[in-house]
């Protein structure tokens, strides 16, 4: 927006300056164009009256004069004799207009040329007596004196328009210093600072405009802030009774003999156990929808590798390894995330990866650097994903065919996108090569990432 108000103050002053100075140009040129020869045929009209005397006094003077305009002017007097005068100066060549000037007493004006004039202006002048008087004047100094008129205005122009570009800068800086404001108060609020607000100032619209958004960014604080107390309250209000719950059934079973009760008091504990597992599911997904925080450059090698390190223990268990692979010439990028976001994100990514992976597999994480993302992927040998699974993977309470045990909520890739997508990435799902499922998570890079 700067330039193109830059661009709209230069043009406006080109157009005045087009409009003002190109005209007076023109009529200076034209100026002088018409003094030069108005001066010259005044001087060959008044030596053609000393050559049509005839007298001698008269032919003397001419000589005088036409040696003295020699010599003080660029000009170059020509003069056909007479049988009564003979000045002794050069004689003009025949041509058309001296026919003109000697038989039918016309003086005529030749510029040389049809654009502004060629080098030589030349004025033939009839006399008494089947005479002329030409004169040659060099156009010399008057295209000096041309350059000089439109010199001196195109430099003029050049001037007045990089002042109006300096100029139309600052004002383009201070008209659009409260949509800069404006701008910044927006990027604040879409990477999740919603105490971000944006001052009122400048002309009575962005001040309105600020207003309304203020008010907006105040609106949704409020509604977010009461949905975290919603889900900090719901989170101990059905934890509470699940929990105490299960402990009535646990010594229910204790203290009952019958098989069949048993049976049915077993059963129930496996369903208060699984609710409670949604419920915990559920309060996961809606902190993460609940939760806006601003992005901060963070090292992914150093998340990477902490929750590496958290897993590997419950992989060892199984034989199954948890390889941090093909990284090395990426350095330790950063990303642009809200903290705990990746971390849990890893934690489910892995938690699924370690479920449907056999005794003995490989888990490999890598990350590769692309331009402005940064892509993180897990990698499994699992049974995989059919492309109709891949297109439901991320929807709520949907679990696949391939899980080995029944722990899943069908939640965990419902928090990954939740909270990938607030940090403004993506995730897809993809075959692995030789078999199993690999889950690409692409981040924003920080401007500070590097190796």
């Amino acid at each position: 927006m700067n330039r193109q108000l830059i661009r709209s103050y230069i043009l406006l002053v080109a157009v005045a300056i087009l409009l003002f100075t190109v005209p007076v140009a023109f009529t200076l040129t034209d100026q002088l164009r018409g003094d030069t020869r108005l001066s010259v045929l005044r001087e060959a009209n008044t030596m053609a009256l000393l050559l049509g005397n005839g007298d001698s006094t008269s032919c003397e003077a001419l000589h005088k004069v036409a040696t003295a305009y020699d010599q003080e002017t660029p000009g170059i007097v020509q003069v056909t004799p007479t049988s009564t005068c003979d000045p002794d100066l050069p004689v003009p060549s025949s041509d058309a207009a001296l026919d003109l000037a000697v038989h039918h007493e016309q003086q005529t004006t030749d510029w040389g040329s049809a654009f502004v004039w060629g080098k030589h202006l030349t004025v033939t002048v009839p006399a008494q007596g089947d005479a002329a008087v030409r004169i040659v004047y060099s156009t010399s100094d008057m295209t000096t004196r041309l350059w000089q008129i439109w010199g001196f205005r195109a430099g003029l122009a050049v001037f007045v328009l990089a002042a109006a570009a300096a100029i139309g800068a600052i004002a383009a800086r201070r008209i659009t210093a409260p949509l800069r404001e404006l701008n910044a108060m927006a990027s604040k609020f879409s990477d999740g600072d919603l105490t971000a607000r944006s001052p009122v100032t400048g002309p009575p619209e962005t001040q309105t405009l600020a207003r309304t958004l203020n008010q907006g960014a105040e609106r949704l604080d409020t509604l977010v802030a009461s949905q975290r107390i919603f889900v900090a309250d719901a989170s101990h209000q059905l934890r509470t009774p699940l929990t105490a719950l299960r402990l009535s059934l646990d010594n229910i079973a204790d203290g009952v003999d019958d098989e069949f009760v048993r049976e049915d008091v077993e059963q129930a504990t496996a369903e208060v156990v699984r609710m409670s597992r949604l419920v915990n599911g559920l309060l996961v997904l809606a902190r993460a929808e609940a939760k806006v925080t601003a992005a901060e450059p963070l090292s992914l090698r150093d998340i990477v590798e902490e929750r590496l390190a958290v897993w590997r223990p419950a992989a060892d268990e199984r034989g199954v390894t948890i390889a941090l692979g093909g990284s090395s010439a990426d350095g330790r990028p950063s990303v642009l995330a809200s903290p705990g976001n990746l971390d849990q994100v890893l934690d489910n990514v892995l938690s699924n990866a370690l479920e449907v992976s056999p005794d003995g597999a490989t888990i490999t994480v890598r990350y590769e650097t692309r331009g402005e993302q940064v892509e993180l992927s897990v990698t499994d040998q699992g049974p995989g994903m059919s492309d109709a699974e891949k297109s439901r993977a991320f929807d709520r309470f949907w679990r696949g065919q391939g899980l080995t045990g029944r722990s899943g909520s069908g939640l965990g890739l419902a928090v990954v996108k939740q909270l990938v997508t607030d940090d403004s990435g993506t995730v897809a799902l993809a075959d692995a090569p030789g078999g199993g499922l690999v889950v690409r998570i692409s981040l924003r890079a920080s401007p500070r990432s590097g190796g």
